[in-house]
């Protein structure tokens, strides 16, 4: 008991708890300060808090969305499906599973076009944000600290701007009478009569999802490159290597952690995204969130609705997984 109250002792004096804990420290059950002491305080209570919040804004939620894609679409009911579990006559406890929404999705052509439509925007703008954003976080990292710093600001000055009016602004940039299209008749470059067609293409999907996810390549990359031993490139030079070998057998292999965190961070919500192709994309490519939308505030197919839910959180597990195990070995590294 010595040795669980000196613990005690010194967390009392330093004032890190309240009068209540120091009312069950006291006068609680024999061992009761040791107890809270090894087993509550620290870690635990400190995880408590965002695990109460996950449980209830996230996996409350996921299980009521699981549990409406098994129900049964009922059009006129409100809401409109049927009760998954029921009790009928008799006092029996009725469970009824359809998987007719999740077939659906899998024979419905348009659903395996947006599927393949989704994944295929999400990888071309992740590369996209790849290509641009490498050189700028490698710009960033190797830049003298003061310079460094507005930079950074520069990278994240687009987020004090709403994301809806930058994504309108793109509008009147890309459209036919837009600024681009004036700014280059103006040059001469192109004719009156020859305006470039930017508008409701996926060139314009493109556009505005690699302007609104890259920060999001940027900002992991240079927390990677700014770690980087730069003995390690005196060290390739004095053996004879150039600075473009050394990039490729010092730099980038130690920036693929950084590469994956990037990349993932940009194709997972590139993936589910639904007001930049609503906007700027063509009505007749339509995205997996798109199609989410129509089935539950047009067609009120809540059943069908959450399906897609579901099988868009399953599709993005895999990424979700890998970003999970990339990170934990860069906080290992870096713990070294």
């Amino acid at each position: 008991m010595a040795n669980g109250s000196r613990p005690l002792q010194s967390t009392l004096r330093s004032g890190r708890v309240g009068p209540l804990w120091e009312l069950f420290f006291r006068f609680g059950p024999p061992r009761w300060s040791t107890y809270i002491i090894r087993n509550w305080a620290g870690k635990r209570a400190v995880i408590s808090v965002p695990a109460l919040w996950l449980a209830v804004f996230f996996v409350i939620p996921f299980l009521i969305v699981l549990k409406i894609s098994f129900a049964e679409f009922s059009p006129l009911g409100r809401p409109p499906f049927e009760p998954v579990v029921r009790w009928v006559e008799g006092g029996a406890l009725q469970i009824k599973l359809l998987f007719s929404s999740y077939s659906y999705l899998f024979h419905e052509p348009l659903y395996v076009s947006g599927w393949l439509y989704s994944v295929k925007v999400a990888l071309i703008s992740t590369l996209l944000c790849l290509l641009l954003g490498y050189p700028m976080a490698y710009a960033i990292a190797r830049a003298k600290p003061s310079t460094r710093n507005v930079l950074l600001m520069l990278v994240i000055l687009p987020f004090w701007t709403s994301f809806l009016l930058r994504v309108y602004a793109w509008i009147g940039l890309l459209k036919t009478d837009g600024v681009i299209n004036n700014v280059l008749i103006a040059l001469g470059i192109i004719g009156a009569d020859e305006r470039l067609v930017m508008m409701n293409t996926s060139f314009a999907v493109y556009i505005g999802i690699v302007y609104s996810y890259l920060p999001f390549m940027i900002l992991p990359l240079y927390s990677n490159l700014e770690k980087h031993d730069l003995t390690l490139l005196e060290a390739a030079n004095d053996l004879g290597a150039g600075p473009v070998r050394s990039f490729f057998r010092v730099t980038l292999p130690l920036s693929f952690p950084g590469i994956m965190a990037g990349s993932l961070l940009v194709f997972i919500p590139a993936v589910g995204e639904y007001v930049i192709p609503s906007l700027l994309g063509s009505s007749d490519q339509l995205m997996i969130a798109s199609l989410l939308s129509d089935e539950f505030f047009r067609n009120r197919d809540w059943p069908r609705a959450s399906a897609v839910a579901i099988a868009m959180l399953l599709l993005l597990l895999i990424p979700i997984m890998v970003f999970q195990h990339f990170q934990n070995r860069e906080l290992r590294a870096s713990k070294r």
